[in-house]
């Protein structure tokens, strides 16, 4: 029974896993595709090559390991992207530039074939099955001159443009679309120019984080008592608190336990009066004994009569 449920969990483990990376290679398109190079970006050979951007639309990373690149309908697998290489991971919302020279021998980002600016260029990214295709594009014969790209509008967008004239430029590796300004900075520079007012709802979310925290272990510790209480009362096998509490030996006589306490610090460190047991008698000067002697005692001198 045991090796049943081992077994399906561990395909539907693997299901998950493939589901999962299939929904990411989805999230892969071609961004940017430049065929004719005389000052554009270079490759790691200082060289100026065709290239083909994709594009990772989605927010966590996606490896292209196992994937195919190809320019011929009838031959998905024509250039499978290798193994083993860590570049080919594209991190969220990132792009890796694959060089269309045919020198697949010179690295992982140099496929094996070359594009064509006098012909239709059909490109195509598949799945690692080879027979999933992930996203495709075709660029027209005579559509692009030199050092002028074709590229989406946005980056994984649907509007389709060509960069490197009227003031577009050219994005290998980087955003097609650069943001001058941010509307919601604008907007905050404009109600708050100071900082004051984010300074104090800075200040204000400290505060009644604080707040929060002190009533939270102010009932962690009333919860913690309580639990204590009903523990002790299950171990002595006692229904009610009151019970519980005339259980417990001089419960409550707080000044007991304190005169309890001083006596025993008393004791430790000898505070307490020392009185001598030793008794001495003097012998006195007088020739009489004061014990007997009636002068000591009269309060007032008798009056003689002759």
């Amino acid at each position: 029974m045991n090796k049943k449920r081992l077994g399906l969990l561990v395909i539907f483990a693997a299901a998950f896993t493939c589901g999962m990376l299939a929904q990411s290679a989805t999230s892969l398109k071609i961004n940017e595709v430049l065929i004719s190079n005389s000052s554009n970006y270079q490759d790691d050979y200082g060289i100026h090559n065709a290239w083909i951007e994709i594009f990772n639309t989605s927010y966590a990373s996606v490896d292209l390991k196992g994937c195919y690149l190809t320019n011929d309908k009838n031959n998905p697998k024509k250039y499978p992207i290798p193994k083993g290489d860590e570049l080919t991971k594209i991190g969220p919302r990132q792009h890796a530039l694959f060089w269309a020279d045919d020198k697949p021998e010179r690295g992982t980002f140099h496929i094996n074939f070359n594009l064509d600016p006098a012909k239709d260029n059909y490109i195509a990214l598949y799945d690692a099955n080879g027979e999933t295709l992930i996203d495709e594009v075709t660029i027209p014969a005579n559509t692009l001159g030199i050092d002028q790209s074709y590229a989406r509008a946005a980056d994984g967008g649907n509007v389709w443009e060509v960069r490197g004239i009227n003031g577009k430029h050219v994005t290998p590796k980087a955003n097609n679309v650069t943001l001058d300004k941010n509307e919601k900075v604008e907007k905050f520079k404009e109600h708050d120019g100071s900082g004051s007012g984010m300074s104090l709802t800075a200040m204000s979310v400290v505060f009644v984080a604080l707040i929060l925290l002190y009533f939270c272990f102010k009932l962690v510790g009333c919860l913690s008592k309580r639990l204590m209480r009903k523990k002790e009362m299950d171990t002595k096998d006692v229904t009610s608190q009151a019970a519980a509490q005339a259980t417990k030996p001089m419960a409550g006589k707080g000044e007991v336990y304190a005169a309890i306490a001083m006596a025993l610090h008393e004791m430790q460190n000898d505070v307490h009066d020392v009185e001598k047991t030793v008794m001495t008698i003097t012998k006195t000067r007088q020739s009489y004994s004061p014990w007997s002697s009636k002068i000591l005692t009269l309060r007032q001198i008798p009056n003689r009569n002759h």
